[in-house]
Order: structure tokens, then sequence, then C-alpha cells
């Protein structure tokens, strides 16, 4: 009897070593008492501007913060895709995210990728940054998401195997596109063949021909090597996307107003940081893709414009007419 005692003692005191090794081990993962965590997700790869971007995000707010509030940054969609990091943001599994698949939970946040919008970055970051990009975020409150900042993804250009110079050069060619309703409509409105599919399956469709072209910014062109499988880099602009920024209504509401104002002005830095970011490296990459081989065409725009004014009729009925109108005039 004293053997079984002697051994329930030993098996108990070891099951209690092992939940304060537990409990001091989840303790080191999220964060005493006296410091907040926050998991940040993104879908770029560490060599992007992106998750530079969030990398100086951290680093302003654990300044700012004097180390109280700690960022742990997940890239290249190691977390899940774009969205299923933002389903997580909805229940506060994951506290913030970069992404652009808003649209999922309120199409109208999706209105700044109208196409040809805006023309010029300081025109897009002057709308984004006021009132306006406060108000078509707001709906998002609705699935405990909160914007906080509207990073960059900028303007999109699609790349292709033959030049691309009018709407027309786009009839029947099968382009990628992300899958996003107002993407689609665009390049249906151009004649296109567009095929919705996710960014990561998109380098091999390419090189398997299972589509022709595909569109996207500068920076992801580059990034991804699109080079190597498409001869004609076409400067289309044909839309402006911004990268939504997302905290966590739930976690929001258990911050202080001095750590919320950390994260708001922390984000807010890093946006512009972003920006200005890919302003500076676009050139280079423009060069850097030319030398690579690339040819690159630089069509006249009205004609693509032109081609889109059915798309604005068809979301003014789904946004809304007056929601759309007073966004125009916004920008005008």
């Amino acid at each position: 009897m004293k053997a079984i005692q002697k051994i329930m003692i030993f098996l108990t005191a070891g099951l209690a070593l092992s939940i304060l090794v537990a409990l001091f081990s989840t303790s080191n993962a999220v964060g005493s008492e006296d410091v907040t965590l926050i998991r940040f997700g993104h879908g770029a790869a560490e060599s992007n501007e992106r998750h530079l971007a969030v990398l100086k995000f951290k680093e302003l707010v654990e300044e700012k913060s004097q180390g109280e509030i700690k960022v742990q940054v997940y890239p290249n969609e190691q977390l899940g895709s774009e969205a299923e990091m933002i389903e997580s943001v909805t229940f506060n599994d994951l506290q913030m995210v970069a992404a652009s698949a808003f649209s999922q939970y309120d199409q109208r946040i999706s209105v700044f990728e109208l196409p040809y919008l805006f023309d010029s970055y300081e025109e897009a970051w002057s709308v984004l940054d006021g009132e306006i990009g406060q108000k078509v975020a707001e709906p998002l409150l609705e699935d405990g998401l909160r914007v906080i900042a509207y990073f960059e993804n900028g303007f999109r250009h699609v790349t292709s195997n033959v030049p691309i110079e009018s709407p027309d050069d786009l009839k029947g060619l099968k382009i990628r596109t992300p899958e996003f309703p107002l993407s689609v409509s665009t390049f249906k409105a151009f004649g296109a063949n567009p095929t919705p599919m996710a960014f990561g399956e998109l380098y091999m469709a390419l090189q398997q021909g299972t589509v022709d072209a595909q569109e996207n910014p500068i920076a992801n062109i580059y990034a991804s090597k699109f080079n190597e499988i498409q001869d004609y880099l076409n400067l289309t602009r044909h839309q402006y996307m911004p990268l939504p920024v997302a905290i966590s209504e739930e976690f929001w509401q258990t911050l202080t107003p001095k750590e919320q104002d950390i994260i708001n002005t922390s984000a807010r830095e890093a946006a512009q940081f972003h920006r200005e970011l890919l302003r500076e490296n676009e050139e280079a990459m423009l060069d850097e893709l030319q030398k690579a081989g690339m040819k690159v065409i630089d069509p006249d725009s009205e004609a693509f414009r032109e081609k889109t004014q059915s798309v604005y009729e068809s979301y003014k009925n789904k946004f809304g007419e007056d929601f759309v109108n007073n966004i125009l005039r916004v920008v005008e």
C-alpha cells in the first residue's frame, strides 16, 4: 500500500510540475500581466515592402509604449489566407491584419477600387486618410473589424505575353484577377476573360498556361518575378488599391486610451512609411524588370477609362448612388 501511495505522490507531483511548466510557457508566449501582446498577420513575403511596413509598426509601437506593448509579426500567410486571417481578427484569435479581402464582410470597402477613380497617389492618400476613409470602413465594426490605417497596394498594371496598347488587346484574354467582384467587373468591361484565383497559385498558372495574363502593382510583379514568365508589363493603372489595416474591435476595447492612441498613431506613421518606400522603390523595380528583359508598354488610359463607365453604373446600383457620388465629389 505504501508503495502505491509513493507512486501516486510521485505522479501527482509530476503532474503539478507539468502544469507549472505549461503555464510558464503560455505566459511567455502571450505576454505577462505588464505586457500587451499584438499578433499581426499579413500575406506578403519577408522581402516585400509590406512586411517592412509592419516591422516599422512594431518598432514604433514598442518604442512609444516603452516595451509595454509587444508586436509579433506573422508574414507570408503563415496564419492562413487573407480571408482566413481577417476572420481570425473578427474572433480576436488574431489581433491585427493587413489585407485586401475585407469586401467579404461589406462590399462598400472596395469602393476605392473603382477603375480610374484616382489619378495620383497623393489624391488617393488624401481621401483615405480623411473623413471618407473613416466612414467607408465604419460598417466593418459590426463584424468586429476596426480599420485604423490604409497601407499601400498601389496602382495595378497588366502583365502579358502580348502588348496591351488598347482595350481591344484585352478581348478574350484569360487574365487572373483577385477574387474581388470589382476586379472581375472591370476586366469584363474591357472584354477580357477574368479568372479569379488565389495569389499563391498564380505563378504556376501562368507557367502552365492556365491563364495568359495577370494584373498587380509593380511591387508584387517584381517580388514574384513574373518577368520570368511574362514578356510585357503594360502600365494600365486601371485600379488603385489600398491595403486596410484592421484591429480586432474586441481587443481594441480592452486597451486604455493611451494604448489606443499609440497603436493608431503608429499605424498611420507606418502607412506613410509604406507608401513612401514603395514610391521610392517603384522606379528602381521598373528599371530592373526592363533590364531582365521585360518590355514596358505605357498605353493611353483614356480608352480604357471610357470602357469602365458601365462598372460605375453597376456599382452605383450596388453601393447606392449617393454613396458613390459623394466619393466622386470628394475626388473631383
